[in-house]
């Protein structure tokens, strides 16, 4: 299984980027799908989730500014950023919690991750 993440990139303060991340593999379904950042210095935090039915959560710091959602048929989480701030600055990793696997068991996949730079 192999989770691919995409978008980051240099914006200025106030502006908008959006990643996506694509899960490709011996996939059968995602429970959970998750964006994590981790800033330098700083322990890796939950950004924002997603679950097969569309239930989401968000950490409190990108609430009203993010938004996460997700194409099931496709096993591609996005992440729409909006009024990016520069305390928003880091590596930014999807995740896919408790993926079902075909012929059997389950595992949770980390991306690569994809750097996200706001300029202030």
């Amino acid at each position: 299984v192999q989770l691919q993440a995409f978008g980051g990139g240099l914006v200025q303060a106030g502006g908008s980027l959006r990643l996506s991340c694509a899960a490709s593999g011996r996939i059968f379904a995602i429970n959970t799908m998750n964006w994590y950042r981790q800033a330098p210095g700083k322990q890796r935090e939950l950004v924002a989730g997603v679950t097969t039915g569309g239930s989401t959560r968000y950490a409190d710091s990108v609430k009203g500014r993010f938004t996460i959602s997700r194409d099931n048929a496709k096993n591609t989480v996005y992440l729409q950023m909006n009024s990016l701030k520069a305390e928003d600055t880091a590596v930014y990793y999807c995740n896919a919690d408790r993926a079902s696997l075909l012929g059997g068991g389950y595992g949770t996949y980390w991306g690569q991750g994809t750097q996200v730079t706001v300029s202030s």
